[in-house]
């Protein structure tokens, strides 16, 4: 079985408050490719600007480190065919923690908030909840493989934009998947998680199509 964890992409799409949306557009049309093609056979070929930071996508070291692994230097391994955890949020705060007994080492842990609820909407934007930092430390310090979210930011986002997250992980070179969606579906344990966007070079984060395979 295989459980989709990614958010549909589309023209106009607002994933962050001042992120450019996506703009689909069209290279060739179908009539125009007429000409081009033998009778009866047509194409249509797409294009799309968008920001790296769209939709669903993974956070690579060089998004962070200029001298970090960036999506072409990432082993595929570390985001394809994991191990999968859930953590779910529990308790009144939004920020959460991870239970220290759980064996997270070489693990793709994601974190389950209930957040991609208000995707799609300006609820989304305010008072999400984030992995704390103590926590984040931990997963750093156990060697999880990747560390995901169904939310805005791992970090919380305050004015003065401090992301400890970010810094500790991308730091130990751990991959952040950031706007998962449908982790509800899963169980705690026992899928395998796959996340692994084009091999780019230059760039450190990218939109992925995440899923599942219990």
């Amino acid at each position: 079985m295989i459980v989709e964890l990614s958010h549909r992409l589309h023209d106009g799409l607002v994933t962050y408050p001042g992120i450019p949306a996506p703009r689909v557009g069209v290279h060739l049309s179908r009539e125009d490719s007429r000409a081009v093609y033998a009778p009866g056979t047509e194409f249509h070929m797409a294009t799309i600007s968008l920001a790296a930071n769209t939709g669903t996508y993974v956070d690579t070291p060089f998004h962070r480190y200029p001298d970090g692994q960036d999506l072409a230097a990432m082993p595929i391994d570390r985001l394809a065919d994991l191990p999968g955890l859930v953590v779910r949020a529990e308790g009144p705060g939004r920020a959460v923690t991870v239970d220290r007994s759980l064996d997270v080492r070489g693990k793709a842990v994601l974190v389950h908030t209930g957040w991609d609820r208000h995707f799609g909407t300006e609820a989304y934007f305010d008072g999400h909840p984030y992995l704390a930092p103590e926590s984040a430390a931990w997963l750093a310090e156990q060697g999880a493989a990747l560390v995901g979210i169904d939310s805005l930011n791992i970090d919380d986002t305050p004015p003065h934009g401090e992301r400890p997250a970010h810094t500790i992980l991308l730091g130990a070179g751990i991959p952040l998947v950031e706007h998962l969606t449908n982790l509800a579906a899963l169980p705690e344990e026992g899928f395998r998680l796959h996340a692994a966007p084009p091999m780019i070079a230059g760039m450190g984060t990218f939109p992925v199509r995440a899923y599942a395979v219990l």
